[in-house]
């Protein structure tokens, strides 16, 4: 497990701007037992998650027009039990962190695995994002 000082500065650029943390197996069930869309995003200590995938998280939910209901976060390494249950909701994709999951009503529409973050601008991620906020958000 990463250390609590590494790890929360990167979880409240997120929890700052509005995501609650999913830190058990059971926040994560009732979380996406909610109706509506809720977004997911796996957060990590790894160059790409500070470089591209949280800042284009952020830039994708300050600028879309439709916007997930709900905003939410587990910290790979860190929210073991959580993450490790995300993961189950997420097959058949391999784990991945970081990763950013868009659900509707429990059901996983949209996903970007490491390997779509991976050299790739933020820009280009929250316009990924944003496309799929209009499709599956009100």
């Amino acid at each position: 497990m990463y250390p609590e000082e590494i790890v929360i500065p990167m979880k409240e650029e997120l929890t700052e701007n509005g995501f609650s943390e999913l830190l058990t197996a059971g926040s994560v069930e009732n979380k996406l037992a909610e109706n509506g869309t809720t977004l997911v995003v796996i957060n990590s200590v790894c160059g790409c998650s500070a470089g591209t995938a949280r800042p284009g998280v952020l830039m994708a939910i300050h600028n879309a027009v439709k916007k997930p209901d709900n905003l939410s976060t587990s910290f790979a390494g860190f929210d073991v039990e959580a993450v490790n249950k995300i993961r189950e909701h997420l097959m058949p994709y391999p784990p991945s962190s970081p990763a950013i999951a868009l659900f509707k009503d429990g059901k996983l529409v949209h996903y970007i695995e490491r390997h779509n973050i991976e050299g790739r601008s933020a820009q280009m991620i929250a316009e990924n994002l944003i496309g799929a906020f209009e499709q599956y958000c009100n």
